[in-house]
């Protein structure tokens, strides 16, 4: 176990049955809370959670584009533990997988655009409001997870860096409205970029694979790739009591890429359609 950074306090986690959201989960179970995983992959959620120690974690189903889902899940999570502390917003779709158009902004289609925004900004919305009516007496920390994207543009990728910029500004208003309303509520994003997740595979597949991640690799100033417990790290901070007088801010975790004069990301189009 951890120091107990967040101990006995309660969290839901969005988009957790792999990658950067069970990393967060798991390091939030390891630092003391109890975690509510949600994910709209419910074979991959309920095997995420037996990694977890059984008293401490609940999944759920949930389609985050779904308000009648953000109120299931809601609902379960105060009847399990009565109340709510943190939520992060993890859940999110790149546009790259199977099924979709290219995603720059000569040939995505506005039915993928769409998509990505539903899932993506609007799901972060819906995860926003929920948070603010169930967290407004008691208070409590949502932490957003944006993008390296949302501060640069990303050519192959228009759709998705819009609806990470649109995180990060609603991150910022849902700071200050809670202020306005002396809500006892933070809430701050978290923009990573580079990390080693399943989320490069449409990018890096094929035979030349590792090359391809060895290139991605040399371009981040720190140079190698970020792991999920990178990410994982700085919503615990922000989740925790620790970051008290924080509000509206923007943690980047990226290797440095943004410190510097080349930030937009060279994203290899891929060509499943």
């Amino acid at each position: 176990m951890g120091l107990g950074r967040v101990e006995n306090k309660v969290a839901i986690v969005t988009g957790a049955q792999q990658g950067i959201g069970f990393a967060i989960a798991k390091l939030l179970v390891q630092e003391g809370a109890f975690v509510v995983l949600t994910d709209i992959n419910a074979a991959g959620g309920k095997n995420a959670v037996e990694k977890l120690p059984k008293d401490r974690v609940l999944f759920l189903p949930h389609d985050v584009s779904k308000e009648s889902d953000w109120e299931t899940v809601f609902e379960k999570t105060l009847s399990w533990k009565g109340r709510v502390d943190i939520l992060v917003n993890n859940a999110g779709i790149s546009g790259l997988t199977k099924g979709f158009h290219p995603q720059n902004p000569e040939h995505a289609t506005l039915e993928d655009y769409k998509k990505i925004q539903a899932v993506n900004a609007e799901g972060t919305f819906l995860g926003c409001r929920f948070a603010i009516k169930t967290m407004k007496k008691t208070g409590g920390s949502i932490v957003n997870i944006s993008s390296r994207s949302a501060n640069v543009g990303v050519p192959n990728l228009c759709a998705y860096a819009a609806s990470k910029a649109a995180i990060r500004s609603m991150t910022k208003s849902v700071a200050l409205w809670c202020c306005s309303q002396n809500y006892p509520i933070r809430c701050n994003s978290v923009h990573p970029a580079a990390i080693d997740t399943p989320f490069w595979d449409p990018m890096t597949q094929g035979e030349e694979s590792e090359k391809k991640r060895k290139k991605i690799a040399r371009e981040i100033p720190m140079g190698h790739m970020g792991e999920p417990d990178d990410v994982a790290f700085a919503v615990l901070y922000l989740a925790s009591n620790e970051s008290k007088f924080v509000t509206g801010a923007e943690l980047m975790v990226d290797g440095g890429i943004l410190a510097g004069s080349s930030a937009t990301p060279r994203i290899i189009e891929t060509k499943e359609t």
